[in-house]
């Protein structure tokens, strides 16, 4: 229930950080002319850019510190899946002598496609 109730003010903090940074009026005014602030002034006032430099810079805090938390706290709520022990392996050398397949030096037996003698010749058929 708390990590729901943090998870939701998670993603309003976000929205809010998102809007704080796009209000604001960068190098190139941002935004703020969007609002039909004139040339050098700004839409909410003379000193708004202290306020929002300084409210981007908490948001920015409170973001990091919850997005820290929550991780920790979903990755301690999952269970880890613990792997598979390992199954024995069959041996590599079949029973009958011949080596396994893709060993240098030695060839496995194929059987024989039909039509075709164990060789690989084609039979004719009288």
């Amino acid at each position: 229930m708390l990590t729901t109730l943090l998870t939701i003010f998670f993603a309003l903090l976000c929205l809010l950080l998102i809007l704080i940074v796009l209000i604001q009026r960068g190098r190139g005014g941002g935004l703020v002319g969007a609002f039909g602030s004139g040339g050098g002034g700004s839409a909410f006032g003379t000193k708004t850019g202290d306020v929002f430099t300084t409210v981007t810079v908490v948001l920015f805090v409170l973001f990091m510190l919850l997005a820290i938390w929550l991780n920790w706290r979903v990755q301690g709520s999952v269970p880890r899946a613990t792997p598979a022990p390992p199954t024995p392996q069959a041996p590599a050398t079949p029973a009958g002598g011949a080596g396994a397949p893709g060993q240098t030096g030695q060839t496995a037996s194929r059987p024989a496609r039909p039509g075709q003698s164990a060789g690989g010749a084609a039979q004719t058929q009288p």
